[in-house]
């Protein structure tokens, strides 16, 4: 047993890689197991990988530093890049929809931290710990780049092998984090006991609110009483109304059909529309009445079938685009992406993933998903490729170094804000050539949660063996406190504005809480919490700015106020 021992202990050169691998597997374990431990109905989540790592590095039982660094780098890119995939898709509608008055409180959450830990440093804590109090004001609000950011500043400005100068942000840092992750968690609960939130209700109220500028797709029928409308092509009288449908079937002398652009309309004739309700009722006032007949209901030999778009050359393309009334005689109604329904037509690109329903016989059909694809088996492969192509551009663009004036180092997004931000621009192109950027959801749940878990549990590592002698040496406690504060108070101050004064929704602002303090672990307790992807939108709408900020606001503090 001497081998295990030595493995555990006191690993050799040979052994280190193993040894890394070995000890970080067992804080995962430990630390999801551990998060899953529920007190007064709280747990902690992946969160207590961050604990597990801290106790582990307080004890000596660390890793070889490379190996810890590639995996806090490798896990931190995981997660953020499939955050970006998610909710890309989504993402430009959240923007328009909430996106600028969500950015004014990230703001203002960062430049009242700002302010707290300038006044904090300047006047509570001699002047030489400064830099320590920069690095508590990252540790509150569990900014990883903005403590980089501040090693660097100090790097800059810092006499030649001053180490000592260089130590204080880290230590700062050490001692605020884990509150910092504890007290947006901590705020989240003070503001759902506050409000007295009802989180069915909040789903439901943001159900309605997104699909207010998406209504939900309806379907009526409407008898041709129009004689005006005598004789003319379906697709003229489409095209009378500003709002888009799709007419699918037409009953012709009590024969269904499938409608196609070409189908003369005569009066008496029965038409099968889909669209948004207000479409559908102008649709009606132009064509005659609603029938008391529904086709779909009809027995005939044509039929609605939901075909995949899982075959990349369909990617980017429109259902006009695709001609299928005139190349296989059927009709496309709508596109169902995700929860999301859309009337099909000449605004809606098709993604892969997508799900198109359309109307036909059953040999056109056939023809109609040999050309979508229609294979769950296409759709469920993982995209390795434009994965890491992904990655490589979003490591490129968080490395591009931005000089601004007055700044003793360049400015960059970093490891964290690159990889989101491209894999949101990625995801909204959706194909490049042969690349689909398309992740199945549980492939990126799952390498969403292993990027967490990994970054959390080097970070509580590499943190460990200095907490406690920070803690308990010199001014670590008051550190902790300012930390406390520094995390509390913005956080608890805007977040109480938004829902009392803005009403801004409790999910949302969930996800608002965790991307204005750039935390991973709280939104992923969020998302745990609430159980809906919307924070993760709103965390995604805020983070670039939060970083941006907060990079920026490090480096004046340093050079301005050291």
């Amino acid at each position: 047993m001497h081998w295990l021992v030595d493995l555990l202990l006191h690993p050799s050169a040979a052994q280190a890689s193993a040894h890394t691998l070995l000890i970080l597997a067992l804080i995962v374990s430990l630390g999801v197991m551990f998060g899953s431990l529920r007190v007064a109905g709280i747990s902690l989540g992946v969160a207590g990988a961050l604990f597990v790592g801290l106790f582990f590095g307080h004890f000596g039982l660390s890793g070889d530093h490379a190996v810890l660094e590639f995996a806090q780098s490798l896990g931190l890119v995981l997660f953020v890049y499939t955050i970006g995939i998610q909710v890309g898709p989504g993402f430009i509608a959240s923007l328009r929809s909430q996106g600028l008055k969500l950015n004014l409180l990230t703001a203002a959450i960062v430049v009242f931290g700002v302010i707290g830990t300038i006044l904090l440093g300047r006047f509570c804590l001699p002047h030489k710990e400064f830099s320590a109090m920069v690095g508590v004001f990252c540790g509150a609000t569990t900014s990883t780049p903005s403590l980089a950011a501040t090693r660097q500043a100090v790097m800059a400005i810092a006499a030649p092998g001053d180490l000592h100068a260089l130590d204080q942000p880290v230590l700062g840092y050490a001692v605020a984090y884990p509150f910092g992750v504890i007290g947006i968690i901590l705020s989240m609960f003070i503001i759902r006991w506050v409000f007295r939130v009802n989180l069915k209700k909040e789903g439901e109220q943001l159900a309605s609110e997104t699909n207010a500028g998406a209504p939900a797709i309806e379907t009526i029928n409407v008898e041709v009483t129009n004689q005006n409308l005598d004789g003319m092509a379906l697709s003229e009288i489409v095209s009378m109304q500003p709002n888009d449908i799709v007419v699918s079937r037409v009953m012709k002398e009590g024969e269904t059909l499938v409608a196609t652009e070409q189908t003369v309309v005569a009066q008496g004739d029965v038409l099968l529309a889909v669209g948004a309700p207000d479409a559908l009722d102008t649709f009606r006032r132009i064509v005659g009445s609603e029938s008391k007949l529904d086709l779909k209901d009809i027995p005939s030999d044509i039929s609605p079938r939901q075909i995949l778009v899982s075959r990349k050359e369909i990617v980017g393309k429109t259902i006009p685009d695709l001609k299928l009334s005139s190349r296989f005689g059927v009709t496309a109604s709508r596109v169902s992406r995700g929860d999301i329904e859309l009337t099909a037509t000449d605004a809606v690109k098709l993604q892969f993933g997508d799900v198109v329903t359309v109307v036909g016989e059953e040999d056109k059909l056939n023809a109609v998903a040999k050309e979508f694809g229609d294979s769950v088996k296409q759709r469920d492969k993982p995209m390795i490729v434009p994965m890491f192509v992904g990655i490589i551009i979003g490591v490129f663009v968080g490395s591009i170094p931005v000089q601004l004036p007055g700044f003793p180092a360049p400015v960059t997004l970093g490891l964290a804000g690159g990889p989101l931000i491209t894999a949101i621009i990625l995801s909204l192109i959706g194909k490049v050539g042969p690349l689909v950027w398309y992740m199945p959801r549980s492939a990126n749940l799952m390498l969403r949660e292993i990027g967490i878990v990994l970054f959390l549990s080097c970070v509580g590592l590499n943190a460990g063996s200095e907490f406690i002698p920070a803690l308990t040496s010199g001014h670590g406690f008051v550190w902790m406190g300012y930390g406390a504060l520094i995390t509390v108070i913005p956080l608890l101050g805007v977040a109480i504005f938004a829902r009392a004064g803005m009403k801004i929704n409790y999910m949302p602002l969930c996800g608002l809480m965790a991307g204005s303090m750039t935390d991973t672990a709280a939104l992923t307790f969020a998302l745990q919490a609430t159980g809906s992807e919307a924070p993760s939108l709103a965390y995604a709408t805020v983070y670039p700015m939060a970083v941006l900020l907060r990079v920026l606001a490090v480096q004046a503090m340093i050079l301005f106020f050291r």
